[in-house]
């Protein structure tokens, strides 16, 4: 015959002993065990629960609550999830009792990892877990390196989660990315498929290398005189162009060339190219100007021409990583140092001196300089004493 005061006894009995003494005292050990109908946390009625999804806490119905507290269930209450049609098991905590009876909602990540659909029959049973100590993840996408300090946002992402067991693939969001993450060990290993508590723990975490992850392919070193063959390295030259100076192309941007030098001044420069006059020759033609009708918007001055230098010195740009000792050392001279004058002896001017006679100068025997008089102009001469020469005398 059911007694109706059965659950009174048993909160005084609650009372009295300790959980632990409860068997000892004649009581045998109680153990949550119910079976719920399982679906996503996306179909919980009431506000958008998007956050609940990245975490390992479920939503159960307020009659869990009331059998939990008369099996003087404590905190932190942890359960097995276990999907007895799959034989798949995980373990997770409860964030709320607000469910409906004999519904459950869970994490998308934990119905993947459980291979349920919804609306499955879904076994929960009650469990104590140790303190985890250590967990190796791996990231399940290369994406999972462009983290920069990814043991903080885990440390974060595991705010959200009671406990993790060895084979799940949990999720977490970072910067408006989803992450998937599998646990390959955790320690210690006492419990069942090594699951393990991550509250109020300080938790170790080693990475594996990403899922997908390829090493970046290095070039082969320097090789050994031992590998050279006829002078010509095992594997092929290092560089397909020879030595590093070759590759670069030093003769064509070295500080002494001047080959680009030449053609870049003849390039920007207006005097070096055929002179033209102010005023036009007689008898030429002007080219008439074109009328131009003004648009709106646009400039009527040509573009501007662009001139580039396609050799001789220019800057030295290598890939990252790379350095080049080949540049000629020029030493600073010292304060005091006087510069040594080793063309003193060269002459200084040369060619043809010009004057604006139009005269031609030239040296003579003494080294002295001469010019070429004019010639005299025809008519009669005129002293300054005001007496003709003879020149202008009658005939």
């Amino acid at each position: 015959m059911f007694n109706p005061r059965f659950f009174e006894e048993d909160a005084m009995m609650g009372g009295m002993y300790p959980p632990g003494m409860m068997g000892r005292a004649g009581g045998a050990h109680q153990r949550f065990d119910e079976y719920y109908r399982c679906y996503p946390v996306a179909m919980l009625p009431g506000p958008d629960r998007e956050h609940v999804n990245h975490g390992g806490k479920v939503f159960m119905p307020p009659s869990a609550l009331d059998k939990l507290t008369r099996l003087h269930i404590t905190y932190p209450m942890l359960f097995e999830l276990i999907n007895g049609a799959k034989d798949t098991i995980t373990h997770a905590g409860v964030l709320e009792f607000i469910a409906e009876e004999g519904k459950i909602y869970l994490p998308f990540w934990m119905l993947q990892t459980l291979a349920l659909e919804p609306g499955d029959l879904l076994q929960i049973k009650s469990t104590d877990l140790p303190p985890g100590k250590l967990i190796k993840v791996q990231a399940q996408s290369p994406n999972f390196l462009d983290i920069s300090d990814p043991k903080a946002v885990l440390e974060n992402a595991f705010r959200n989660y009671a406990c993790l067991t060895r084979g799940d693939i949990f999720t977490f969001s970072y910067n408006d990315t989803i992450y998937e993450m599998a646990v390959l060990e955790t320690k210690p290993d006492t419990a069942a498929k090594g699951a393990i508590s991550v509250l109020e723990t300080d938790l170790e975490v080693d990475f594996a290398t990403p899922l997908g992850y390829e090493e970046p392919k290095r070039p082969s070193g320097t090789s050994t005189p031992n590998s050279m063959r006829g002078g010509v390295p095992a594997g092929g030259m290092l560089h397909p162009q020879g030595t590093m100076a070759q590759a670069i192309n030093y003769a064509s941007i070295a500080p002494n060339s001047d080959s680009a030098a030449a053609g870049a001044k003849a390039v920007s420069s207006n005097f070096l190219l055929g002179g033209q006059k102010l005023n036009a020759r007689k008898g030429a033609k002007a080219p008439t100007p074109k009328p131009s009708t003004p648009v709106a918007g646009t400039s009527t001055n040509p573009p501007p021409t662009v001139v580039r230098r396609t050799n001789g010195p220019q800057p030295l740009r290598l890939p990252p990583g790379k350095l080049f000792f080949g540049y000629e050392v020029k030493p600073v001279r010292k304060t005091g140092e006087k510069k040594v004058e080793d063309d003193e002896t060269k002459p200084k001017f040369q060619g043809q001196g010009q004057t604006l006679r139009g005269g031609t100068k030239r040296k003579g025997a003494d080294g002295e300089e001469k010019k070429d008089s004019a010639p005299a102009a025809s008519g009669g001469g005129q002293k300054l004493s005001g007496g003709r020469t003879l020149r202008d005398t009658p005939k």
